[in-house]
């Protein structure tokens, strides 16, 4: 049995909470944060209940904790665990700056705990199949994807903005499924209802030939999760939320021999539904953190994948305040 903690009972902390009750490798022993309503929380899933994560440390044997506080609060969180041995998933995005989440990354391996990041998106069985999909050729060559993450904004959400509590979940999901960074980042954001943060922007990244557009925003009043892929041998749909993910068969022909000929050949492509196998992100996403402190193995999605994507989401915060196009290599 794994004891795990977890630190910060907010949307995502109790979700945290929830799953980990769920799992029958896990005896969950605390939960830390100041809030009232983690009390509460506590009672419900019968577990000790600190107003500070010191205090949990402290008093609990914990092998492993999840972080879930606000972004500002991650490095200092994440090494006041890791000084004591104790293994950490720190929810997106790792830290404030790429310089915090590297030195998170450093102070990982020097205690030589499990350090994993939770981009959940990863975890997603549509995600993980179209990157099964690209990979074995079924789009041909990646030229263009688009991705739209939208919605109101979560109650309580002051600090960030939305490049790095939206985009970074797009950023590291191009990076995954293009298994390489961006070499330039151009964005534009502002605020419109929001004060010294933004809360829109467009993000267009450069990967090599392969073009990757984000828009994201806290002002549509639908919740849209999506993303579409563009090959040269086909085009791609997937909805994060239902997990549905369809295929479009690219019937492009450069020759036809009468105008009902290419009605046939551009008027209609041959289109399929891709099998998925549904399950939770985020329950497979503490699943395989618990694995992989159980088994002394990395993490699905490790330090230095979390790293990327805050530098990434750095540089396009740079971009679109500077409106001007960044290269990588200027952060």
């Amino acid at each position: 049995m794994l004891r795990v903690g977890v630190i910060g009972a907010g949307s995502m902390g109790r979700n945290h909470v929830r799953v980990y009750s769920e799992l029958p490798e896990v005896e969950l022993v605390g939960i830390a944060d100041p809030a009232e309503h983690a009390k509460e929380l506590a009672r419900r899933f019968r577990c000790r209940y600190y107003g500070r994560y010191e205090e949990m440390l402290e008093r609990e044997r914990v092998d492993a904790v999840s972080i879930a506080t606000p972004t500002h609060t991650h490095r200092e969180v994440a090494e006041a665990c890791i000084s004591r041995g104790v293994h950490v998933l720190v929810e997106k995005p790792l830290a404030e700056t790429a310089e915090e989440a590297e030195e998170i990354v450093l102070a990982a391996e020097r205690q030589g705990v499990i350090l994993a990041v939770g981009h959940v998106e990863r975890h997603n069985p549509a995600v993980r199949r179209l990157r099964e999909l690209i990979a074995g050729g079924e789009v041909g060559e990646v030229v263009f994807m688009l991705s739209k993450r939208v919605g109101l904004p979560p109650a309580g959400r002051r600090s960030d903005n939305v490049y790095l509590d939206l985009a970074v979940h797009d950023i590291d999901v191009f990076n995954y499924l293009l298994s390489r960074m961006p070499e330039r980042v151009v964005a534009r954001g502002r605020g419109v209802f929001s004060r010294g943060r933004e809360d829109q922007a467009v993000i267009l990244l450069e990967y090599g030939e392969t073009v990757c557009v984000n828009f994201v925003n806290w002002l549509t009043p639908v919740k849209i999760r999506r993303l579409e892929v563009t090959g040269t041998a086909g085009y791609g749909e997937l909805d994060f939320m239902s997990q549905s993910l369809r295929l479009y068969e690219n019937m492009l022909q450069m020759e036809y021999d009468s105008f009902g000929e290419f009605l046939i050949r551009f008027g209609k492509p041959r289109e399929r539904e891709v099998l998925v196998e549904r399950s939770e992100p985020l329950k497979l996403e503490l699943q395989d953190f618990v694995r992989s402190v159980l088994e002394g193995r990395k993490p699905a999605v490790t330090g230095e994948d979390g790293v990327k994507a805050v530098r990434v989401a750095q540089l396009a915060i740079r971009a679109g305040r500077e409106q001007r196009a960044v290269r990588m290599d200027e952060g």
